[in-house]
């Protein structure tokens, strides 16, 4: 099959590139590589991904119209995964128009150019954050979503939206995936599991908002690439819901569905595990809640279960120590 993958050199992209090339699927990689984390970083995660012949990368922007057009014409895919996005919530504080560029307009040229190559499914990376100031645990995908509280998480709201107009209008099959705090090997070092542990490791202080009163629902890397991967296999079919509570739309192929661990863990309790891990107790700086944030993420999953019979079930200590493991193996600390 032949898949295109947007932010190939990002963290989620990547491994779910190296897991459709493992597979035997071509592969077309977009990415510009922007320096908002460590460039290097994302060479060599793609440096995993070249080996292969039924692998090109493609360094450009989603925002480029133009570019986005060619590589379309010339790869022609089945099934597009965008991922391709600026990141990061706290950063959106600073930069918004970095956020409307590539959120919005860049993926406002993925749907249209999906829709008019005829694409059979058109996977969409959204967020956790796209809930906002939701109070209601777990987060269904039925939930209403209608105060978020960052540039991030409304630039991924409107982007599900415009992904769901162009869904009713010309029958693109299409799934929002809502992603709940990812970590592990290959991560991204703006994050907390990332910041953690290489504060720890040189024995600098870590930032712990909320005075460390925050509860997070952790999502393993690996759980998080084969639930993206077994609904790949699984457009949505408009009219034919799954479960009850399928966020199906009612007017279009379109279906929103959480990946997550669905077992929120105390913040403190996560930067234990990392010290277990290390070996090394974190010197802790506690802060008060940062703008933007919530105090607890929570996913309901039942409707991942409902169309994959697949969960994440990693826990998070397990999953520390893989990354810990990584990082030592990458980063070599003394």
């Amino acid at each position: 099959m032949k898949i295109l993958v947007t932010g190939a050199a990002g963290f989620i992209g990547s491994e779910l590139a190296l897991r459709l090339l493992k597979e035997g699927h071509q592969v077309a990689g977009v990415d510009c590589y922007t320096p908002y984390y460590d460039v290097q970083l994302k060479h060599d995660r793609v440096a995993r991904l070249t080996p292969f012949d039924t692998f090109k990368m493609h360094k450009i922007r989603v925002e480029d119209e133009d570019a986005m057009t060619a590589v379309f014409d010339s790869f022609q895919p089945e099934i597009v995964v965008h991922f391709a996005a600026q990141a990061g919530v706290r950063y959106s504080l600073d930069h918004p128009r970095e956020y409307i560029a590539a959120n919005i307009v860049g993926s406002f040229n993925v749907i249209e150019l999906s829709r008019l190559k005829g694409v059979k499914h058109l996977v969409m990376a959204s967020t956790s954050s796209a809930y906002g100031a939701n109070q209601k645990f777990p987060f269904e995908e039925t939930d209403a979503a209608p105060h978020p509280l960052t540039i991030y998480a409304a630039t991924k709201l409107s982007s599900e939206m415009i992904a769901h107009s162009h869904s009713h209008l010309y029958g693109t099959p299409t799934t929002l995936l809502r992603f709940f705090s990812v970590y592990g090997p290959w991560g991204r070092p703006d994050m907390a599991f990332f910041l953690f542990t290489d504060k720890i490791f040189k024995g600098e202080p870590i930032d712990v908002f909320n005075h460390g009163d925050l509860k997070r629902d952790f999502t393993y890397i690996d759980d998080l690439v084969e639930s993206i991967r077994r609904l790949m296999d699984h457009p949505p079919i408009a009219g034919e819901p799954v479960s009850r509570g399928d966020s199906l739309s009612p007017l279009a192929p379109y279906r929103l569905v959480n990946i997550g661990n669905a077992t929120p863990v105390r913040l403190m309790d996560y930067i234990e595990a990392i010290e277990d891990a290390i070996g090394k107790t974190a010197i802790k700086n506690m802060l008060p809640m940062q703008p933007g944030d919530v105090k607890q993420t929570y996913a309901d999953v039942s409707l991942l279960k409902a169309i994959t019979d697949y969960t994440p079930t990693t826990d998070v200590r397990t999953g520390v120590k893989a990354f810990v493991d990584w990082y030592r193996d990458y980063f070599k600390p003394e």
